[in-house]
């Protein structure tokens, strides 16, 4: 076991994204993840019909006990969806670990369509979180709302990553799945280029916690000490497969198979 994830986000009653899709992706990377929670959500592949937020003070709790004693090779962070939880959450990386690698996760809709973050939460996102990422992973939807441009093409994806370089970002994955294309294509942007990952688009709607899984995939890879660029190859082979053998649970946007690693070779 190599790799310290800590990861700040929400869980998800139905298990297929946020805390359990997180821990279920470091462990079989072989990695060790810690969390703080911070909100409750009662949901299943229909959608998410309920949320509770965890108090800002809790959340840095749990985050200060964690990085005092066990500390972290890398820091997720996921479903944040107030202002004074995100602000707790930068204030405590800031003081406590600085130099540990940041993935960040903008979560803002859920599958189903549910919003998951408020209009002060968007704002403290960019102003506090996203000068902070290593890496900053939006889909399509997210990156439209943190830029206010339309994404209808790779190269507006590019643009758009480069756009959240200039909010501070030092990374930006900017997700392709919902772009009209017969592959998917993901794009990383940096200060010095980009480089396209180029995927099949499974058919059926196993879905579920894409997002959360592939942030927290890389966030091991950085934990485990792999270059971001190889950290993003391997996260993004790793979801590919965990979709393909999606076992078909739920009546909605189904989860993944977590769990393919330790059942492959």
């Amino acid at each position: 076991m190599k790799g310290r994830v800590l990861i700040c986000a929400g869980s998800d009653s139905g298990g297929g994204a946020g805390i359990q899709a997180d821990i279920k992706t470091v462990t079989a990377l072989g990695g060790f993840a810690t969390t703080a929670i911070a909100a409750l959500t009662a949901q299943n592949t229909l959608g998410v019909f309920g949320v509770l937020d965890v108090p800002p003070e809790f959340v840095r709790q749990q985050m200060e006990l964690v990085l005092d004693d066990i500390g972290a090779d890398a820091i997720k962070t996921g479903m944040l969806s107030k202002a004074a939880v995100i602000a707790e959450v930068a204030a405590t990386i800031g003081r406590m670990a600085p130099a540990v690698p940041l993935v960040v996760d903008p979560v803002m809709i859920a599958k189903g369509g549910h919003k998951l973050l408020d209009d002060a939460a968007h704002d403290a996102l960019l102003r506090l979180l996203v000068p902070r990422a290593t890496l900053l992973t939006p889909n399509i939807p997210e990156a439209e709302a943190l830029t206010g441009m339309r994404i209808a093409d790779p190269d507006a994806m590019i643009a758009a990553g480069r756009a959240l370089l200039g909010r501070g970002a030092r990374a930006v994955l900017v997700k392709g799945g919902h772009l009209d294309h017969p592959d998917v294509i993901d794009i990383l942007v940096t200060a010095t280029g980009l480089e396209r990952f180029t995927g099949p688009r499974f058919p059926g709607a196993n879905t579920h916690g894409t997002g959360c899984t592939l942030s927290s995939a890389i966030a091991t890879g950085l934990a485990q000490g792999m270059t971001l660029r190889d950290a993003v190859r391997r996260g993004l082979d790793y979801v590919r497969e965990a979709i393909r053998r999606a076992p078909g649970y739920g009546k909605g946007h189904g989860p993944l198979d977590h769990g393919h690693p330790f059942r492959s070779g």
